[in-house]
């Protein structure tokens, strides 16, 4: 269905200038579905539903994008004043909570309290800035639930990664479930039709970095990619 330039595809006697960033049509307000960038048409829409488990429609992606976001902002205040403690108590914190694999079993929570604790100001930075940029996207989209599920089990995955893999690195960082942050939105952009190349791309140059740089777990980082993938994946079939 097509209409004159400056007027509504579906409503040709009202003008508008806006146009469809998935087919080009130009869209009332009436008919404007807000997406990541720009606006969708309703039949666009309405025809990548199957793929995004009906995520978006007007009222839920209004709601989503407005959202407010209490997991990442009490994660990122957790690393916070852990890495005040880590200085405080000059690393007595560290010792208690980094991830060792040879202990596992015995002091199975630091599987999750590695992730608060860092190894520097510039690893936090990274890591709080990632975290504060992919999770106020994250857990809008996917609920605080399940936005907590695919970090912490990231995290997790990526800690028992280092440890199936031989390592006995002393790991501290939040960076697996970083990483599955990564995979979760590599996932929903994958349902929203969107491309991911830009994104691989990143997730490839931090990956081939803890190759390359020394004293990095580069195990947690695919560990906490491949659980990110697998368990966004898993949430979203249930989600439909």
């Amino acid at each position: 269905m097509t209409a004159a330039a400056g007027v509504c595809y579906r409503h040709p006697n009202r003008e508008s200038w806006v146009l469809c960033q998935r087919c080009g049509n130009t869209i009332c307000g009436d008919c404007q579905r807000q997406a990541a960038v720009g606006f969708h048409c309703p039949d666009c829409v309405k025809a990548a539903a199957p793929a995004t488990a009906k995520i978006v429609s007007g009222a839920r992606l209004r709601s989503v994008v407005r959202g407010r976001t209490p997991a990442t902002v009490v994660l990122l205040g957790i690393m916070a004043i852990t890495y005040v403690a880590q200085f405080l108590t000059q690393d007595v914190v560290t010792a208690y909570l980094a991830y060792i694999p040879q202990i596992t079993t015995t002091e199975p929570w630091r599987l999750v309290t590695s992730a608060f604790v860092h190894g520097g100001l510039m690893h936090i930075l990274f890591n709080g800035y990632s975290l504060w940029v992919m999770g106020n996207l994250l857990e809008r989209t996917l609920g605080t639930g399940r936005f907590l599920t695919v970090f912490f089990a990231s995290v997790i995955a990526g800690n028992l990664a280092v440890l199936a893999l031989g390592s006995s690195s002393f790991v501290v960082g939040a960076s697996g479930g970083i990483f599955g942050l990564f995979a979760a939105l590599f996932v929903l952009n994958r349902g929203f039709g969107g491309n991911n190349v830009s994104l691989v791309v990143i997730i490839g140059i931090n990956l081939a970095l803890g190759f390359i740089l020394p004293g990095i777990a580069w195990e947690a980082h695919v560990g906490g990619l491949a659980a990110g993938f697998v368990v966004t994946t898993f949430l979203l079939r249930l989600r439909r």
